[in-house]
């Protein structure tokens, strides 16, 4: 899934690659190529209510699964980029630039290193807002530009971009696995 080169591939290279858009996706994180992890039912169940949770808000953003980022030297994939819609591309073209907030949803056995920078990646580029989903240990991890990691639990109302009207709750989240 993952390929190892003695030298980092450049984003010129990786978007010359053939099948980077197959299922699941390939991204280049820091000159790495990947592939993305085949979601689970619990990861696809999250990935589907998040999307429909903020997309239902009827703010000026829009949620996307899957959708393709190109940074200056990455290009990436995450489980759910949300966007401003002044930003969204009027082509068919991969999305340029760094999303405004996006949404890591961690699957049994990904790196939560990997995801980690995919986001600090992000955030140097300009995105205001990052979510780790862990499941396993039911905590959401927030990342902001300039400010420490934060941990949420429980009833805790998770952080979200300042014109967007969407409280939701680790609880809240963890709970759309149960039903």
């Amino acid at each position: 899934m993952t390929s190892t080169a003695l030298h980092p591939v450049t984003l010129d290279k990786f978007s010359q690659l053939p099948n980077i858009e197959e299922s699941p996706a390939w991204e280049l994180i820091d000159g790495q190529v990947l592939q993305k992890p085949m979601p689970t039912f619990h990861h696809s169940r999250l990935q589907k209510r998040l999307v429909t949770s903020i997309d239902n808000t009827n703010g000026p953003y829009e949620a996307f699964p899957e959708l393709r980022c190109i940074l200056s030297q990455n290009s990436i994939v995450p489980d759910i980029t949300i966007i401003h819609q002044s930003r969204i591309p009027t082509d068919n073209e991969p999305f340029k630039g760094a999303p405004n907030w996006l949404i890591e949803i961690l699957s049994p056995g990904q790196s939560t290193t990997k995801l980690i920078t995919k986001i600090q990646v992000c955030l140097d580029e300009g995105t205001q807002l990052g979510w780790l989903i862990d499941s396993q240990e039911t905590v959401v991890m927030i990342f902001m530009s300039n400010q420490p990691l934060r941990l949420f639990r429980g009833d805790s109302l998770l952080p979200v971009l300042s014109d967007l009207s969407l409280q939701l709750t680790p609880h809240q989240i963890f709970g759309w696995l149960q039903s």
